[in-house]
């Protein structure tokens, strides 16, 4: 067989999605844009008792979990392996031991079925949660992307190219959300610990406005970060009550305002009627809710993925391998992991 398959390519075909960049060990089944299963074997309660990832745990928690979840997801889709017409797994970024795990899983599936494999981009899987959601769904449109490694607004001009029009200068949002929760003293994952406890709290701490004054698309959240624990250490050393609730609430509004308000701004300058969104952070209720006012007062159509296909899974990579099987971007067998890929 050759490096790259040559196929005829179908309309709708049937593919396989594999996740391994970090805890989660995921699969899923596509068909066309409809989801046939869902599939997620995570080790998040074993990386909490150490207060976050450990690289070797995870990559070896993916060695044990990698053909079950693989075989289940086939086995809930209702199909064989034998009817498969692409193998998309993610190539990167994440845990290099941990990606190479699915990716020689993927490999060896897409060698011994003689279809092709298709290397996914972690945030452009982000990115393609969307068109789960809408199978409608076509370019040009504004696309919001937070997670713990990336914030930025892109402009999507087709299925397979976007802009950017704006990142983060230093922390990412979902970083951010980390970091605070461990001074508030919350478990891992912090994002989720952050979002419940604002819940209890009012935002009444005042903390500074990101790039105050500067125009474009452009994030900071170091800033942000530092406002919040030189604000909780004071009070400590000062032994003053202070409210955890109020701090965690006060935070959110401040990291989740900006993205609404800067997606706003690049909607209404490129002139598009849909907004998207994707990464872990777009599973915060409050940036849902506040994504949806917006989107309402603006005019604009929201398309958001569910909670689920928010946070790392496979049917995203799935979602991307279709665009990029379409597009006959297939991968070579030597692909290999890669730690870190820009975000282009």
């Amino acid at each position: 067989m050759s490096d790259i398959v040559l196929c005829k390519r179908e309309k709708e075909p049937i593919i396989l999605g594999i996740e391994s960049s970090c805890d989660e060990t995921a699969a899923a089944v596509i068909r066309g844009r409809k989801l046939l299963s869902d599939e997620i074997i995570s080790s998040a309660p074993t990386q909490a008792l150490y207060g976050g990832v450990v690289p070797e745990i995870a990559s070896r928690a993916h060695t044990d979990a990698i053909d079950e979840v693989v075989d289940r997801a086939i086995s809930h889709a209702g199909i064989k392996k034998e009817d498969l017409g692409a193998v998309a797994v993610t190539y990167g970024a994440g845990l290099l031991g941990a990606l190479l795990v699915g990716l020689s899983f993927a490999k060896g599936l897409a060698y011994g079925l003689e279809i092709p494999l298709i290397g996914v981009d972690h945030i452009r899987g982000h990115l393609a949660a969307a068109y789960l959601e809408d199978e409608d769904l076509k370019p040009p449109f504004v696309t919001l992307l937070a997670s713990g490694g990336h914030t930025a607004i892109l402009f999507a001009k087709t299925e397979t190219e976007f802009e950017v029009l704006g990142s983060t200068l230093d922390d990412a949002a979902g970083e951010a959300f980390d970091k605070v929760a461990r001074v508030l003293s919350l478990p891992y994952p912090g994002g989720p610990q952050v979002e419940a406890l604002a819940r209890e709290g009012k935002p009444t701490v005042p903390l500074p406005v990101m790039l105050k004054g500067e125009g474009g698309y452009h994030f900071s959240y170091s800033g942000l970060k530092t406002a919040v624990i030189n604000y909780v250490h004071n009070k400590e050393q000062k032994r003053e009550e202070w409210s955890r609730a109020d701090v965690a609430c006060s935070f959110q509004h401040a990291a989740l305002d900006i993205l609404v308000k800067k997606t706003a701004e690049a909607a209404r300058e490129t002139g598009v009627g849909t907004v998207t969104a994707g990464g872990g952070v777009i599973a915060n209720g409050y940036l849902r809710e506040a994504l949806t006012e917006m989107c309402a007062r603006e005019g604009l159509k929201l398309v958001l993925p569910a909670k689920k296909h928010c946070t790392d899974n496979a049917a995203m990579i799935a979602s991307e391998g279709l665009l990029r099987y379409r597009a006959g971007l297939f991968s070579p067998l030597s692909l290999n992991a890669e730690a870190y890929i820009p975000l282009s």
